[in-house]
């Protein structure tokens, strides 16, 4: 067998292993969570970051769940997507990887396929590499086993590749990576070690200017992490609220609750698809749900898969109905509480299919994979549940 066979071979094992669903326009996590036409979207301050010709950089965007992290991780990366590294070749774009977290999905939930992901990202957009990390394979194979030691990993699949590339992006616009919802892998050691080896990555001096941009929820091991003495010179943290005090990227809520309003207001034109008969609700009822969402696109798009699975006048009616003496965000929460008015299945129904995924994306709750929740547990748990929202 020549050794053109041998690494053509070391190739198609290296795209098995490669997470296809770990990438930011997968099937895997479809609908793809992008800002609807009409909301607040003011990207310009990570656009300039990344735009920055200067030293490597650790863009870190951080807030609580169903902010909207994803959809600016999922336009970030579609954006550099859309850019090439020179105007003359047509293959090779300013995305150089991604990688999307989900406790959901074994193979997305852990660290150890992140560096085959990313590399195999990087060879199909930059071609010229495939045989220099072909080889870095066949010298040692191991390195494909997602119990391989990260630092290794990192080393041989992330350092030296991009290594290689230096001297072809000379002069050219820095390459970006986007790596989505860090808190969902599962291990915190891990994650602690991946941030760490990221950032000597980027230390390193024979590197084209390289930026990642990471997302998460503002988690304490996270946050540790990110103040380590390594690190700390690299991170550039953009915190983002819904207060509208304080924090780089500061989400006023008046602003957030239009824009909550907007997606119900998409949400429900398409719902009417598949509902000729659903009258489309006024403007005052839509902000009546955009207050029940309490600023969380999380909460306001489980609002809708709950108002789509069944009768959608009734769980309107039902949404609706819920008191306005709560605090916002807690109002959805409590309607458990209240007798079915559809079938004596519907309590059930909205404990599992509501409640559920909202407080498991916010790891609230003790659930890590909602398609594989004990209902009863949750059925004989609301009340404790209802005390952590």
């Amino acid at each position: 067998m020549s050794d053109d066979q041998v690494l053509e071979g070391i190739w198609v094992r290296l795209s098995e292993v490669a997470v296809k669903g770990a990438q930011y326009n997968s099937r895997e996590h479809q609908p793809h969570p992008k800002c609807l036409r009409g909301t607040r979207v003011d990207l310009n301050y990570i656009h300039e970051l990344l735009d920055d010709p200067g030293k490597n950089q650790l863009i870190w965007l951080h807030g609580t769940a169903g902010v909207g992290k994803s959809a600016v991780a999922f336009i970030v990366a579609e954006r550099m997507r859309g850019l090439k590294v020179t105007e003359e070749t047509n293959v090779e774009k300013r995305l150089a990887g991604t990688f999307f977290f989900s406790r959901k999905h074994t193979k997305r939930s852990t660290a150890g396929y992140f560096f085959p992901t990313l590399v195999y990202q990087l060879v199909t957009n930059f071609p010229n590499i495939r045989k220099d990390v072909s080889r870095i394979i066949r010298d040692n194979p191991a390195l494909l086993d997602p119990d391989m030691p990260l630092r290794d990993q990192m080393e041989a699949l992330f350092l030296k590749p991009l290594r290689k590339l230096r001297l072809r992006l000379q002069g050219c616009p820095p390459l970006s990576f986007v790596v989505d919802a860090l808190d969902e892998c599962t291990s915190e050691p891990e994650l602690t070690d991946l941030i760490l080896f990221l950032a000597q990555a980027l230390s390193d001096p024979d590197l084209p200017v390289t930026h990642i941009l990471l997302t998460s929820h503002s988690e304490s091991h996270i946050s540790k992490v990110m103040q380590d003495k390594e690190v700390c010179p690299l991170v550039r943290e953009i915190p983002v609220r819904t207060s509208g005090e304080g924090g780089i990227i500061s989400l006023d809520g008046a602003d957030v609750d239009k824009d909550i309003c907007t997606f119900f207001r998409h949400a429900f034109a398409e719902l009417e698809r598949h509902h000729k008969e659903f009258p489309q609700p006024s403007e005052h009822v839509l902000a009546k749900l955009a207050s029940r969402a309490g600023r969380r696109f999380i909460v306001a798009s489980t609002m809708m898969k709950f108002i789509d699975d069944g009768d959608p006048r009734d769980r309107l009616h039902l949404m609706l109905e819920l008191t306005i003496e709560l605090l916002p965000g807690t109002e959805v929460y409590k309607s458990y509480e209240r007798k079915p008015t559809e079938s004596g299945q519907l309590r059930n129904t909205m404990i599992f299919d509501l409640f559920c995924p909202c407080v498991c994306a916010s790891n609230e709750g003790e659930c890590d994979q909602c398609d594989q929740c004990d209902k009863t547990y949750f059925e004989g748990n609301n009340d404790v549940f209802l005390g952590k929202v």
